[in-house]
């Protein structure tokens, strides 16, 4: 868990995650900004760098341009609760998430501080706005997806990067001991 921007990122449980989109979040704008991050697995800064033109149909594109290392695009199927939020949200210009002059992104601190401010409200400490995207990998992993999969979606060039993002909780490993017989 961080704590004043030092460790990693909160998994965040189903409990949390219901809390900050349904107190959290106050505009369909943030809760759609955080949703594309936990439904695509990605960070904030690709989710901010999105235009209306990315979610397309029934798919998120991630441009190559702007993921880090800038390896490869990422077309992702679109979650139905993920198209539910962006169905409640209107944005303002081409750019999903304009900021204050309206011709570029809203910045990585503003998405900071609106966690921040949604935090508080739903009475969750030490996450942060790659929370989202740990939460999602560490998810499909206990949901037992091929770590391949994860990989694809998350968009790692390879398995131990991708491995630093997944949690094991000690109930884990002391259900892998018990099925040694």
């Amino acid at each position: 868990m961080k704590v004043k921007g030092n460790g990693r990122a909160k998994i965040l449980t189903q409990a949390e995650l219901e809390r900050l989109f349904t107190r959290g979040f106050l505009t369909p704008r943030d809760k759609l900004l955080f949703a594309i991050a936990y439904y695509c697995a990605c960070r904030v800064s690709e989710v901010l760098a999105l235009t209306a033109a990315d979610l397309a149909g029934s798919v998120v594109t991630l441009r190559k341009a702007t993921t880090k290392g800038k390896m490869a695009t990422r077309t992702l199927p679109s979650h139905p609760k993920l198209q539910a939020y962006l169905a409640a949200y209107d944005p303002p210009s081409s750019l999903l998430f304009p900021g204050r002059s309206k011709d570029k992104p809203l910045s990585r601190a503003a998405a900071d501080l609106i966690l921040r401010a949604a935090c508080r409200r739903a009475r969750i400490r030490g996450a942060s706005t790659h929370s989202f995207r740990r939460t999602a990998l560490t998810n499909m992993s206990n949901a037992n997806v091929p770590i391949r999969v994860i990989q694809e979606i998350s968009g790692h060039k390879s398995l131990t990067a991708l491995q630093r993002y997944l949690e094991v909780k000690p109930d884990q490993v002391e259900s892998a001991i018990a099925l040694l017989v």
